[in-house]
């Protein structure tokens, strides 16, 4: 197993943990981002935190865009008592969002070269569902935080 194959899967043990929390049958892409911006000195983690995204600032945005989502269709989560996550006896399986944002992070680069980085970028390169929203909200630029991550993968090259 290489190096980032373990990477990989730490990544993706917490990714589970996140969706267990939520309450999720799968593991969507927000998850992978909750992992990323949680692993400490990754270089995900590093561009995510010079974005104002910490662990933290991420789950917040995840949470506006949930309460964004319910108010749209005329659910305001301050007028309700809602029940918090019901916690599902099965292991998360990997969701659609999860699946397609590894597999662009696949396409970015030969799997020798993988980096945290092409994670991000997978994840960033989505252009509709829960993250681009909440990013949206949380008022982040996800065309220029994604740059970034590019002008990072490039001066690693270096």
């Amino acid at each position: 197993m290489s190096a980032f194959d373990k990477y990989l899967h730490g990544v993706i043990v917490r990714a589970m943990d996140e969706a267990r929390d939520d309450g999720s049958a799968t593991i969507d892409a927000h998850h992978l981002l909750l992992s990323l911006a949680a692993d400490q000195g990754s270089t995900a983690q590093q561009v995510l935190a010079s974005a104002g995204l910490d662990r933290a600032a991420v789950r917040e945005a995840l949470d506006r865009e949930f309460e964004h989502s319910l108010s749209m269709v005329g659910v305001s989560p301050a007028s309700y008592d809602l029940p918090g996550p019901s916690h599902v006896s099965q292991q998360p399986k990997m969701g659609a969002s999860a699946r397609l944002a590894l597999e662009r992070s696949f396409a970015a680069a030969r799997k020798k070269d993988l980096r945290s980085a092409h994670l991000l970028l997978g994840i960033l390169q989505a252009q509709i569902g829960t993250v681009p929203r909440a990013l949206a909200l949380a008022g982040i630029d996800q065309a220029k935080l994604a740059d970034r991550v590019r002008q990072t993968l490039i001066s690693q090259e270096q």
